[in-house]
């Protein structure tokens, strides 16, 4: 969807009409934009066949309860819900960029490094999702949009459920997409949580695959789609000829596991698995390398506001292999065993209170003789930086702080005039240690600014409601 395809505008309510963007099963999009604001919306139209049946516009109304119950940088923003001469609209968030589907189309399969930060945006905002009580239902490729900016987003709540309140289906009543649905999901069972972990599981092997691990049944199959689900029978990332780490292989069999209980029990679980290897904990780092690399295969236009263009080093080994110690800790031996050798080869004659030399034997200066007892090898350089190697005084690492932000009713937060997010935030911000500006901005009750000095591994929660006072 891009802001650039429009036609002659028309009034529909509050907003502008631009341009119809796409069809779905229950309703039309259109870009609209909003003057009051001044900022481009997505209108979704319920098709007219539907409105005369009360149960599809209750799906249509609580679809847009739903996401408006969720306010998270990883899901699309719902701003309102209303009627205009006879017709139900939505009005949601603008995401200027691509769909995972159609990105994945195009390019057919996804670089792994890059595909681990999409998930981990996902896997954000499942947590969220979930943390409300609410089950998708509906995750596929189609459904995560991709902005230009490197942001990801779940959308369509069409047939979420809340886990609290009554459902829309029937029992037996199998409702989703083929193949993207979980084994009890297609049974027409309850479902939690856990189906979206199993929906995930097949986003993140298409991703990096460019096909979904259990395809339709064909004529003269052997066996159907529900079968291979519950025989867990998918091929190997390998067969695909792509090479896919050995921990996110492991983390897709085991979300895609026959048996609810046998999977990940949470979104967080998830999140964290993936926080932890592809050691992105902030997320406009994740943004930055999603944008560089979808700006570089010509998925999405490049920036200079929005898509920030940046090298982005990524270690060959980040995501198969940590540091490995066990060498660390040999090349400190070597370390200690020359220099004792050289204090106990100096001549005995030499006067006690002579100072020992330091530069040759114990430094390991730039000065450093060629014939050194021992040397780094270019493959022993990629597992451990120089610095490391030589340093007897390695700098020390500060401690993060985590700030925790809680607004009411909302707010859109900026830290140290950084890229803003929208609260309630489930994750604490980490900070460096020390003095931080925070700026909390509704669009009606206005801005207040808050200056923090922050002490290595302080957890602090700033509470503020807008006409009140902050804590």
């Amino acid at each position: 969807m891009s802001s650039t395809e429009t036609t002659t505008s028309r009034k529909l309510g509050n907003f502008e009409v631009l341009d119809q963007v796409a069809e779905g099963g229950m309703g039309v999009l259109r870009l609209a934009r909003q003057p009051e604001l001044d900022r481009l919306v997505v209108l979704k139209r319920m098709r007219r066949k539907l409105v005369n049946d009360p149960s599809m516009v209750a799906r249509f109304e609580r679809e847009a309860r739903a996401a408006a119950a969720v306010q998270h940088q990883n899901v699309v923003a719902v701003y309102d819900c209303f009627r205009y001469r006879g017709d139900h609209y939505i009005a949601q968030e603008f995401v200027d960029g691509i769909d995972l589907a159609e990105t994945v189309v195009r390019l057919h399969r996804i670089d792994p490094r890059v595909a681990a930060r999409i998930a981990l945006g996902v896997a954000r905002g499942l947590e969220e999702v979930h943390s409300r009580g609410i089950v998708h239902r509906d995750l596929k490729p189609s459904n995560v949009l991709l902005g230009h900016g490197g942001d990801v987003k779940i959308a369509d709540f069409g047939i979420a459920i809340e886990r609290t309140g009554p459902g829309l289906t029937r029992p037996g009543t199998m409702l989703g997409s083929m193949p993207y649905m979980s084994p009890e999901q297609m049974m027409g069972e309850q479902v939690d949580y856990r189906s979206d972990l199993f929906s995930f599981g097949i986003l993140l092997y298409e991703m990096v695959t460019g096909v979904p691990p259990f395809q339709e049944s064909v004529e003269g199959s052997p066996d159907t789609l529900l079968e291979r689900m519950q025989r867990g029978r998918f091929d190997s990332p390998s067969k695909h000829g792509v090479e896919v780490p050995f921990w996110m292989r492991r983390l897709i069999r085991r979300c895609l596991r026959a048996k609810a209980a046998d999977r990940p029990q949470t979104a967080t679980a998830i999140r964290r698995i993936l926080s932890r290897k592809v050691r992105a904990i902030a997320p406009e780092e994740s943004r930055r390398v999603i944008a560089s690399w979808l700006a570089s295969k010509g998925i999405v236009r490049s920036s200079d506001t929005d898509t920030m263009l940046r090298p982005t080093v990524v270690p060959a080994t980040a995501l198969r292999h940590p540091i490995r110690w066990p060498w660390v800790a040999t090349v400190a031996a070597a370390m200690l065993l020359i220099t004792v050798l050289t204090f106990s080869t100096r001549p005995r004659s030499e006067p006690a209170d002579t100072p020992a030399p330091r530069s040759e034997s114990f430094l390991m200066s730039a000065a450093t003789p060629a014939a050194a007892p021992f040397e780094l090898t270019a493959s022993a350089a990629v597992d451990l930086p120089l610095s490391r190697a030589v340093d007897p005084t390695p700098p020390v690492s500060l401690t993060p702080a985590e700030l925790r932000i809680v607004a009411s009713p909302w707010a859109k937060v900026t830290v140290d005039d950084g890229p803003s997010f929208h609260t309630p935030r489930a994750a604490p911000v980490e900070l460096a240690p020390g003095p931080h500006r925070i700026v909390l901005e509704h669009p009606v009750h206005g801005r207040h600014v808050v200056d923090l000095d922050l002490e290595a591994g302080q957890t602090f929660t700033l509470r503020h409601a807008f006409g009140g006072a902050s804590s």
